[in-house]
């Protein structure tokens, strides 16, 4: 049985508009007309895609199935056409690299500099979330190429490790535990700690070091993004672990400081990810060799070494 990408393109409409009437005025067609095409496509797959008997269409389990693979099956051609229109030794062209929040914002920058220096002729764009929200885009191939701090966990991508990233505990610079020799965690006990947001490879990461340390009934409150939390550890709120590499300034210029603490979390893994099944283009390849040659973390002075 061969599927009719027509009508898998109607089918797909009609759920992105929310019904037959939207679809058919977004695709210049009556309203039976675009019913009939949905009604064939079921017809040749002998099962209901769309229940239509509420006052909004839902779908249906096989309905649920066939709307990832048809999107797969359009993203595949939107890449098709990409990967041809950059085949002219990429001269042109769209690159959007996802990261996750402390990579998108600290590691990418400089390095899609770097890419976009070799490569003039290439539009770039970053994609910043939580991990979790960069790895749906990742999966649902919004984003060919993304870079995690910590490895994604869906089944469908593949990773690979390139650079290192340590964690460290800031806090204003007048604590007294500031520019400590070692800490022992029990002088944390009475702290408020600044945790990520759920989703967050770095919130992981900070409940980690707390259950190792004793301190899992400490307490705890939760920021958004990491520029939010310097501010607040700034302001006196609390002491966070963050990446050392989203405060290399606050610490150069004695905004912030860190507390040594015996038990530190371990290094994490900085990956670069894509989908295994995913047909990358030129700039996406090219922007990974760029990834692969990269040895230490770039500053935001620019790019220190690849």
């Amino acid at each position: 049985m061969q599927l009719n990408l027509y009508r898998l393109w109607i089918f797909m409409t009609v759920i992105e508009e929310g019904g037959f009437s939207a679809a058919a005025n977004k695709l210049y067609l009556s309203q039976p007309s675009v019913s009939n095409q949905v009604r064939q496509l079921e017809q040749a797959l002998r099962t209901t895609l769309i229940d239509r008997s509420g006052a909004r269409i839902r779908l249906t389990p096989e309905g649920e199935v066939l709307l990832e693979y048809a999107k797969r099956v359009f993203l595949l051609a939107d890449e098709a056409v990409a990967a041809i229109r950059q085949v002219s030794g990429l001269q042109s062209g769209t690159l959007v690299a996802g990261g996750s929040t402390t990579v998108g914002t600290y590691l990418l920058p400089p390095l899609l500099a770097a890419f976009r220096a070799e490569h003039p002729g290439i539009d770039v764009g970053i994609f910043v979330g939580n991990a979790e929200q960069v790895e749906k885009r990742l999966v649902d191939g919004e984003v060919g190429v993304a870079v995690f701090a910590g490895v994604p966990r869906a089944p469908q991508l593949v990773s690979e490790p390139i650079l290192e990233d340590r964690v460290v505990l800031i806090t204003p610079p007048d604590h007294p535990l500031a520019d400590s020799v070692k800490a022992d965690p029990a002088q944390l006990a009475g702290e408020r700690f600044l945790l990520r947001e759920p989703g967050s490879s770095t919130r992981a990461v900070q409940e980690e070091a707390l259950a190792g340390w004793g301190l899992a009934e400490a307490t705890t409150s939760e920021i958004w993004g990491p520029e939010t939390i310097k501010q607040s550890v700034a302001a006196g709120l609390g002491i966070s672990l963050v990446s050392e590499h989203c405060v290399e300034s606050e610490l150069a210029d004695r905004r912030l400081a860190v507390i040594d603490v015996a038990g530190a979390p371990e290094p994490r893994p900085i990956v670069l990810a894509h989908r295994r099944d995913r047909l990358l283009g030129p700039a996406e390849q090219e922007f990974i060799k760029l990834l692969r040659a990269v040895h230490t973390w770039p500053s935001h002075r620019g790019l220190r070494a690849v």
